[in-house]
C-alpha cells in the first residue's frame, strides 16, 4: 500500500457505496433497443435517479429525481422496510422501474405510490395513490393495457390509460390472509419475491393465497431507538424449524372476474410452492418441493378446471438446489436445469417431459439463462467455466452443440440482452478492475460501446491493493479457493497475526475474481492494521459443484471447521501466518462458523467475534 494515500479510518469502512461499485444499477433496454434504462446516484451517495441512455447518440439524460432529493425514505412502511431487508436493498430514492411491453411507458414505485411516465418526454403522472396502505409488488400486463399490484391483502388492477383501480381477488382481507403475495419463507430462503403471475393473453391473473393463522405470533422488541419512549415490539408470524409452515394454495382469476379456479396441488399442504410459470398456450406450470427438499415436482394444469399432471421430478440424496432455467418454448419444448450428474446443467425436453438431448454438460455448472433466441436456435447462458471463481456469458445450440464464449475477460460478468437478441449490456469486474458496463455484440462479443467506465475519486485516494487469490488442497485432497490480504511493508516481515474472516455456509460463495473482493473495506482496514486477513471458501460453499456442496448434510459445523484449520495450517506452511496469533470472525452462518473454530479447534483460533450467530437459544 502506497504510504502518501490516507490511510482507512474506521468511518471508511461503513461508508456505502463500496469505493468503485456506484455503478449504474438495474439496467434494461427499451423494448426497441434504442434506449438504456438505470438506476444510478450522480453524487456518489445511495439516492438513486432514474436515467435514459440513447444508444445511437451515446447521451444520457435524467428521466425522474426522487421528490425532495430523496435523501432517505424515513416514512416508508414497516412492510416495505422488510421488503427491502430480504432484496437486500440499501438504496433510496428511485430504487425500481419497469418498461412496459410495448414501450411506450415506465411504471415507478415511489414513496409508497405507483406513478407512470409516458417515454420519450412525457410528464411524471400519478396512477395510484398509496397512502396508508403500501403497494408492493406492481406489475404491467403482457399487453400493456393494465397494472396489477397488491394493497391491503387483496390483488388489484388499474388501466393504463387511467381510471378506477379494480379489486379481483376476495377473501383475505381482514382474515389473516393473503392474495398475491409471496410468503416469508418463500422470499427469504427460495428467491421468490412474486405472489401472482400474468397470463400471456392478458385475461387471467394466477395468485397464491398464503394462510398463516395457525403460525404463532412472535414477539420482536426494539429497545432503545427512543430513549424517552417505550420499547417498540414488532411481532410477526414465523414458522420455526420443525413448526408449522404457511399453507399456500395457487388460483386462476379472470381480469374481466368471476369466481377463481383453485389448482390441485396435492393432498400433502405441507409443502413449498417454489415456482409458477405460464406456458405459450395458455396452460400453467407450478414447481412443489417437499418439506426434505429432496424432491422437485414440475407440474402442469388446465386453469380452466384446475386439474394437473406431472411433467417431471427431479430427486436427489442430497437437497434440490431450487432455480429459474425453466423455459417453455412456443413449440412446447422446455428448457430445464438439473443437478443429476452433480453439476447444474441445461437439457432440453418435449412438451411431455421427455428428455429430448442435454445441451451443457462437464465438471462446471450454469448460473442463468440470460435469454433464449427461438429463430436462431441459440441459448445464451452464465456459467462458472473454466474458473468457478468466474462467471461468462456462453452461447449454445438447441441440437447441442459445442458451447461458444462471448466474454473472454477474466472476472465476473453480469449480462442484459436485448429483446431483437442482437446486443447485450456486460457489466465487468475483477480483482484489479472496478465494474464498467459496456454494449457488446450477441454473435462475437465485441465491444461496441463503454456506457459507464467513470473513476471513483475513492478508488484512487484509498489505493486499495487487490487481494491475492489463493488454491490450495485439504486434508482430503479437495481443491479450496481463498483471498489473502497482506499487511502493508511497514509492518516487517512474515509471520504475520491472523485474522479469518468466514461465512461457510450453503448458497454463498465470497472468493470470487471480482472488484467487490478489493472493495472489503473491513478486510482492507485490518490488513492496514498489521493483520494478515484471509477468506477461504470451505466445502458447503456455493458454485463448486453438489459434491463440494453436499459433505455438510447433517454434519454441519464439522467439515467446514476442517477446511479453516486446513487453510490457517496452509498459510502458516507457506510462512505468512503467525499460528499463536489467529482470530476469526463472521456474520450469520460466518457467526456460527467463528464460534464452532473456536470450540472446536481452539488450538489455531485463540479469539472469534461472532455476529448474530445462528444458534439455538433453548440450548443455552
Amino acid at each position: 500500500m502506497n504510504s502518501s494515500h490516507n490511510p482507512l479510518t474506521l468511518k471508511e469502512t461503513i461508508k456505502f457505496p463500496l469505493p468503485g461499485m456506484n455503478v449504474p444499477g438495474t439496467l434494461a433496454f427499451s423494448p426497441d433497443g434504442r434506449t438504456l434504462t438505470y438506476l444510478y446516484s450522480p453524487d456518489y451517495s445511495l439516492t438513486r435517479q432514474l436515467y435514459a441512455y440513447e444508444l445511437e447518440t451515446e447521451t444520457a439524460r435524467i428521466l425522474i429525481t426522487p421528490p425532495d432529493g430523496g435523501a432517505r425514505d424515513d416514512n416508508i412502511s414497516l412492510e416495505e422496510a422488510l421488503r427491502r431487508e430480504r432484496l437486500r436493498q440499501r438504496e433510496f430514492g428511485v430504487t425500481s422501474y419497469a418498461w412496459s411491453g410495448d414501450g411506450r411507458t415506465l411504471l415507478i414505485p415511489l414513496r409508497g405510490n405507483l406513478y407512470l411516465k409516458d417515454m420519450p418526454d412525457g410528464e411524471l403522472r400519478l396512477l395510484v395513490e398509496g397512502g396508508d396502505s403500501p403497494i408492493p409488488d406492481p406489475h404491467f400486463s403482457p399487453d400493456s393495457q393494465w397494472v396489477a399490484y397488491v394493497q391491503d391483502a387483496e390483488i388489484y388492477v388499474v388501466p393504463v390509460a387511467g381510471g378506477e383501480p379494480r379489486q379481483i381477488t376476495f377473501g383475505a382481507r381482514g382474515t389473516g390472509k393473503t392474495h398475491g403475495l409471496a410468503e416469508y419463507i418463500a422470499q427469504e430462503e427460495m428467491d421468490r419475491r412474486r405472489g401472482y403471475w400474468w397470463s400471456p393473453d392478458s385475461r387471467f391473473i394466477a395468485f397464491t393465497e398464503v394462510d398463516e393463522t395457525h403460525i404463532p405470533l412472535y414477539p420482536i422488541v426494539h429497545q432503545g431507538k427512543d430513549a424517552t419512549g417505550p420499547a417498540i415490539v414488532e411481532e410477526h408470524r414465523y414458522p420455526f424449524a420443525g413448526q408449522a409452515n404457511a399453507t399456500v394454495r395457487l388460483a386462476v382469476t379472470a381480469v374481466a372476474g368471476g369466481e377463481p379456479v383453485w389448482l390441485n396441488l396435492g393432498e400433502n399442504e405441507d409443502v413449498y410452492l417454489a415456482r409458477v410459470n405460464w406456458l405459450p398456450d395458455g396452460r400453467i406450470t407450478a414447481q412443489l418441493l417437499n418439506r426434505e427438499q429432496s424432491q422437485l415436482d414440475l407440474l402442469r394444469f388446465d386453469p380452466q378446471t384446475g386439474a394437473g399432471t406431472r411433467l417431471l421430478r427431479e430427486t436427489s440424496d442430497v437437497w434440490i438446489n431450487l432455480h429459474k432455467m425453466f423455459h417453455p418454448l412456443k413449440d412446447g419444448r422446455f428448457l430445464w436445469a438439473s443437478e443429476h450428474t452433480g453439476f447444474m446443467h441445461l437439457y432440453l425436453y418435449d412438451g411431455n417431459g421427455e428428455l429430448i438431448r442435454p445441451l451443457t454438460q462437464g465438471d462446471w455448472l450454469v448460473d442463468e439463462i440470460v435469454s433464449v433466441d427461438e429463430k436462431a436456435g441459440l441459448v445464451y447462458f452464465t456459467a462458472t467455466h473454466p474458473d468457478p471463481r468466474e462467471r461468462h456469458l456462453y452461447a449454445v445450440s438447441l441440437d447441442g452443440e459445442e458451447i461458444r464464449p462471448l466474454t473472454p475477460e477474466p472476472g465476473l460478468h453480469t449480462i442484459v440482452v436485448n429483446r431483437q437478441k442482437n446486443q447485450f449490456l456486460d457489466t465487468w469486474q475483477n480483482i484489479g478492475h472496478p465494474p464498467t458496463i459496456t454494449l457488446r455484440s450477441l454473435t462475437d462479443g465485441t465491444i461496441l460501446q463503454t456506457i459507464h467506465n467513470e473513476a471513483d475519486p475513492r478508488v484512487a485516494e484509498l489505493d486499495l491493493p487487490a487481494p491475492e487469490l489463493v488454491s490450495l488442497e485439504n486434508r482430503d485432497g479437495v481443491t479450496l479457493y481463498g483471498a489473502v490480504y497482506r499487511p502493508p511493508a511497514h509492518f516487517g516481515d512474515e509471520p504475520h497475526p491472523t485474522i479469518v474472516s468466514v461465512y461457510g455456509g450453503p448458497h454463498a460463495q465470497r472468493v470470487t475474481n471480482s472488484w467487490g473482493l478489493t472493495a472489503d473495506m473491513r478486510a482492507q482496514y485490518l490488513a492496514q492494521q498489521g493483520f494478515l486477513v484471509f477468506k477461504l471458501d470451505n466445502r458447503g460453499s456455493a458454485r463448486h459443484g453438489l459434491a463440494f456442496e453436499s459433505g455438510i448434510k447433517g454434519r454441519m459445523g464439522s467439515i467446514e471447521v476442517q477446511d479453516q484449520v486446513d487453510g490457517v495450517r496452509w498459510l502458516a506452511a507457506q510462512g505468512w501466518a503467525d499460528l499463536q496469533r489467529v482470530g476469526i470472525y463472521g456474520w450469520s452462518y460466518g457467526g456460527y462458523m467463528a464460534l464452532m473454530c473456536l470450540a472446536q479447534a481452539g488450538e489455531v483460533f485463540g479469539t472469534a467475534v461472532a455476529g448474530a450467530p445462528v444458534t439455538a437459544m433453548g440450548w443455552l
